[in-house]
């Protein structure tokens, strides 16, 4: 199988977060959002992009991620749906998603769920929860695409069998929601 095609969700409101962009929040030095794009770089993927509805997070992102942009506001599905159109038009055989707000990702575990894909769906298992990282096949992209609302790929990852699962550990799990996350998740990245 070819290297994915890896694609960043980072267009999220933060309405929890408050009035600031939290992908831009500092985390040890750096915008959060540079964490998981790292990751991604990380990865071996075939070409790397980042949906996003700001400026100022395409202009943090570090160099060879195209930004895919979308309309701020606009739920989970439709950042799915635009990473999912760029991997089509790409010709791409999966596609590896992350969440844009998830520091504790590494390039191993993202080399780890590419590397037992073996021509299946695989995701990640946060504390029992199916949720990203996935990697997608092509052959899941048309559901992908009929998302809606703030479910994503819900729906596929709920059909997918125990053994597509990776468990993460809870530092890898930690998504950033409120600033007090920010201070919760310090443990340093090996």
């Amino acid at each position: 199988m070819k290297p994915p095609f890896g694609a960043l969700l980072a267009a999220g409101a933060s309405r929890r977060f408050g009035p600031e962009d939290k992908l831009l929040a500092p985390w040890r030095g750096r915008p959060l959002v540079l964490w998981a794009a790292e990751a991604m770089r990380e990865a071996g993927c075939g070409a790397l992009a980042a949906v996003v509805s700001s400026p100022e997070v395409a202009a943090a992102l570090p160099e060879g991620f195209a930004p895919l942009r979308v309309a701020p506001g606009l739920p989970m599905a439709e950042s799915l749906r635009r990473a999912v159109l760029a991997a089509q038009e790409a010709g791409a055989e999966s596609l590896l998603i992350c969440l844009g707000d998830m520091p504790g990702v590494s390039g191993e575990l993202l080399r780890r769920l590419i590397a037992g894909a073996e021509g299946r769906t695989r995701a990640c298992l946060r504390e029992g929860v199916r949720s990203p990282p996935a990697l997608l096949l092509a052959a899941d992209f048309a559901a992908a695409l009929r998302a809606e609302g703030d479910q994503g790929a819900r729906a596929i990852l709920r059909g997918l069998a125990p053994e597509d699962l990776l468990d993460l550990a809870p530092e890898e799990a930690a998504d950033v929601d409120r600033p007090e996350d920010l201070t919760r998740f310090q443990r340093p990245r090996l």
